[in-house]
């Protein structure tokens, strides 16, 4: 099989695709656009920017099609070549679609190529033909082949898994000289500032893939020996981040000097996936299923570990300071109490609401600010939690990383069959029973998993940092709180804008999304500021009466205040307490 890809009117934001497919069996062949793309949960439906298909014999001849359904062309009466000429209409910068402009071509495989069912084992050849002029070369984990601009791709998991870069780009590249037989990793980066902020970008990620190979003791063995960054930093981009094999799709609207911190906050989050869901990989996501929407209900190690070392790691890395960590930190733990969906749903049953949620596309409205928290926040919480938990229990001997370097050893490191395959991926029960390995008591397994992952309970937080000296407190002591609302100012109204958070006062007052508050505590309210205004002047427990007008009709009511809920977290000695010795070797070693 082989697919070309050319660009004859950039300016219009579609690509030229022209497949071949050969040596096929008598059976119709079923050419499909794929509904899900690698790292994606949610449903994207690429054939919606599929157009101008034209299928013939090898010799020309017009071939029968049939459109059983939106994405699938089926094609009979073939001698057994068949080839395939379309074009493919893309103009979002992300990690799940198709991008083409004068400037680049951003090229996510999934949303671009038809596949044939049945031939999935079969090697691939793609060839690009960039536009006359351009200077753009490519970047890809796609295998090099005997030129600059064909590469090839075992089977059909791995050519889906490789997104591809065509631009006149900015190549780095760099070994780790004391690690023996490190990877060649390269940073691609099609940008707007300048080559030195480029230079200055491959020192800190040199810093984040040293850190993380420590997690883990040693890197995958990345196919080719070579783990490729790629990067657009252009303004019409998306903020977005994509986890692959071998490499990571990074887009942003922001140039590296303005967003340094932030560009490489992803980065560290990115490239732990190539452990950490890449090869350790959960069995609903092996292998991954192009046809529908992929379901897992292990997102909250899979994407939640992996966010809670992001940022371990730009501390440990000396990017960042101990109060940036801290403070999201904090953050998470907020989400984590405070949300009314953790009494509906469980971490784990978070994680399989992902194909609504993780870049889904509905036009009616949800009620996930009260019954939704993400799998990303919860599973940050919980790594944080079991991190501490592990090096209290066992005197600072073992920690997180302890645990994901057995999930490592047994899952990830085997490999797989081919590449882009997972040999020996995990269910939940792995991860209960290699907590228990790790730790040696299984009761602290089933514990861990009974109550914060399979249940609704929250780790107690504040003793465990209390072990790193670390204080969480309530963060507006004695304030009294209505809820956290989103409101909006509009010609002297202040308007709902949000689901109000159940089991909250202002929910509990009745108030509700649309909403205009007409008064509170006596008070004219034609600002959200005179709101806060007004809660800030009562305490907890005090009833405020309320007044807000609801499509067309005013309606009355009590707020009952209650404390503000949510905490923050500040090192003991910055609120002048001193570290015990305990305190101060405890976050050293967790935190350096």
């Amino acid at each position: 099989m082989s697919y070309r890809l050319s660009f004859p009117e950039p300016e219009h934001r579609w690509m030229q695709v022209e497949a071949a497919f050969d040596d096929l069996p008598a059976a119709p062949l079923e050419l499909r656009m794929s509904r899900s793309s690698p790292g994606r949960y949610a449903l994207h439906e690429f054939a919606k920017n599929v157009f101008d298909v034209r299928v013939t014999s090898a010799a020309g001849a017009a071939l029968a099609v049939a459109r059983p359904n939106p994405h699938q062309w089926t094609v009979t009466g073939h001698d057994g070549r068949v080839r395939v000429r379309y074009r493919v209409f893309g103009d979002r910068v992300d990690g799940t679609y198709l991008a083409v402009d004068t400037t680049h071509a951003h090229v996510n495989m999934p949303a671009a190529l038809m596949w044939a069912r049945g031939l999935e084992n079969r090697a691939v050849t793609v060839r690009f033909d960039p536009p006359a002029g351009s200077m753009w070369q490519v970047g890809t984990q796609l295998v090099p082949g005997p030129d600059a601009f064909t590469y090839s791709a075992a089977n059909l998991q791995y050519l889906m898994d490789s997104p591809t870069e065509l631009s006149a780009f900015d190549l780095r590249t760099f070994r780790l000289g004391d690690v023996p037989a490190s990877p060649l990793f390269r940073l691609v980066v099609h940008h707007t500032g300048s080559g030195a902020e480029i230079d200055g970008l491959v020192a800190d990620v040199e810093k984040i893939v040293r850190e993380e190979r420590g997690v883990f003791g040693e890197y995958p063995a990345y196919d080719n020996g070579t783990y490729t960054f790629i990067a657009d930093y252009v303004p019409w981009a998306g903020g977005d981040g994509m986890e692959h094999r071998n490499s990571t799709i990074l887009t942003s609207p922001t140039t590296v000097r303005g967003n340094r911190l932030g560009l490489l906050d992803t980065m560290a989050h990115e490239f732990f996936h190539s452990w950490n869901v890449e090869r350790i990989r959960p069995r609903s996501l092996e292998p991954f299923n192009f046809d529908e929407a992929n379901m897992s209900g292990e997102l909250w190690l899979a994407e939640g570990f992996t966010s809670y070392y992001g940022p371990l790691v730009m501390l440990r890395t000396g990017l960042t300071h101990i109060d940036d960590f801290i403070g999201e930190m904090a953050d998470a733990i907020n989400t984590v109490t405070n949300s009314p969906g953790r009494m509906l749903h469980t971490a784990e049953e978070m994680s399989r609401l992902a194909p609504f949620v993780d870049a889904a596309v509905s036009v009616d409205r949800t009620a996930f600010e009260n019954t939704y928290i993400s799998y990303y926040t919860w599973g940050e919480a919980l790594g944080l939690g079991l991190d501490l938990a592990l090096r209290e229990r066992s005197d600072g001997r073992l920690s997180l990383n302890d645990y994901m370097r057995a999930l490592w050893r047994q899952y990830g490191k085997p490999g797989g069959r081919a590449p882009g395959y997972v040999d020996h991926p995990y269910a939940i029960a792995d991860l209960k029973a290699t907590l228990a390995s790790v730790s040696g008591d299984a009761r602290f397994a089933d514990e861990v998993f009974s109550r914060f992952i399979q249940g609704h309970d929250v780790i107690d937080y504040a003793q465990l940092l209390d072990l790193a000296g670390l204080v969480m407190r309530p963060a507006l002591e004695g304030q009294a709180f209505a809820g956290l609302l989103r409101l909006q100012d509009g010609q002297g109204r202040v308007r709902v804008a949000g689901a109000v958070p159940s089991g909250s006062p202002a929910y509990d007052a009745g108030l509700e999304r649309e909403d205009v508050i007409v008064s509170a505590g006596g008070t004219a309210i034609s600002a959200t500021a005179d709101f806060e205004r007004v809660i800030r002047g009562h305490k907890p427990g005090d009833g405020v009466p309320l007044v807000f007008e609801r499509r067309g009709r005013r309606v009355s009511s009590t707020l009952r205040l209650v404390a503000d809920p949510r905490v923050e977290i500040v090192r003991a000695e910055a609120i002048g307490r001193t570290l015990s010795a305990g305190q101060r070797r405890f976050r050293e070693a967790w935190l350096h």
